[in-house]
């Protein structure tokens, strides 16, 4: 398995009991997934990543009260339903990528994986591709898009130098829109470019909408005194989780959020929330 974000802290939140039926919502390698399973009655496993789902089912044979599906957890209320988890004790999102998909998928989540193609979906429902955005979109949607899911400060004149780049040739692969927006900052800034893929990404993916549907569809599935716990890696997530909670009037299992390791690179940005159905 790999290493799980916030691993104690999470488990210890969602207070898993040995009677208690679970959900995680982001199953991906099994970290969090698995330390539930030791501790709890049943879990189900989402991921919308079947590629995800596959590698798990092997990991994870040994464990009989795990049951993995392969959806969004846009739809964790018809999901959850279908396969008999309702009502449930607690529900889990980490938002983050997984090591494997980021390094291995070969779909252009990284901006340091250069020859691999503009693609960033991460399940089979998506229909749009990061190149697709990048060679379509006007100059204006794409300032929109950089501004709005990733708020980089430069978003202007990078989406300016695509418009002019792609009159030439268009955008297939990482390294073609790593190199360009290299030239437009004058250097390589890993930060605005690791804002600009976290921009597509999300677009591609839908990742705002379908945080919030994913919100509301476990909410309705708690029984009294269940609880959300949800792992964000970057302020725009965070924000909708406590929006979400302040409108829900949800109270909140600790007075501040708990963060992540700063001297662990995948841990630095992360931000665990936990929060109680009155």
């Amino acid at each position: 398995m790999h290493h799980a974000v916030l691993l104690q802290e999470a488990i210890e939140g969602l207070g898993v009991n040995s009677g208690g039926s679970y959900i995680d919502a982001t199953a991906g390698e099994g970290g969090h997934l698995s330390e539930i399973a030791k501790r709890a009655k049943e879990v189900l496993g989402l991921d919308r990543d079947d590629e995800q789902i596959k590698n798990l089912e092997l990991r994870i044979k040994n464990y009989k009260n795990v049951r993995l599906v392969t959806e969004n957890f846009a739809d964790i209320e018809r999901v959850a339903k279908e396969n008999g988890f309702f009502p449930v004790d607690g529900v889990l999102f980490d938002l983050g990528l997984s090591i494997a998909q980021i390094k291995n998928s070969g779909r252009g989540f990284s901006y340091k994986n250069l020859e691999e193609p503009l693609d960033m979906r991460i399940g089979g429902e998506e229909k749009t591709r990061a190149a697709e955005l990048i060679n379509g979109l006007t100059e204006q949607k794409l300032y929109e898009l950089f501004a709005k899911n990733s708020e980089e400060l430069n978003s202007r004149n990078i989406a300016q130098a695509i418009v002019r780049r792609r009159t030439l040739k268009k955008f297939k692969t990482v390294g073609d829109l790593v190199k360009i927006i290299n030239k437009t900052l004058g250097s390589e800034n890993e930060r605005s470019l690791a804002r600009v893929f976290q921009a597509l990404r999300i677009e591609v993916n839908n990742e705002f909408e379908d945080l919030k549907k994913g919100l509301r569809g476990a909410v309705n599935l708690l029984k009294p005194e269940g609880r959300i716990a949800v792992l964000t890696f970057h302020s725009l997530e965070d924000r909708i989780v406590k929006k979400f909670v302040r409108e829900n009037a949800f109270r909140a299992l600790t007075k501040h959020v708990i963060s992540g390791d700063r001297s662990l690179p995948y841990e630095r940005s992360a931000k665990l929330r936990i929060f109680i159905k009155s």
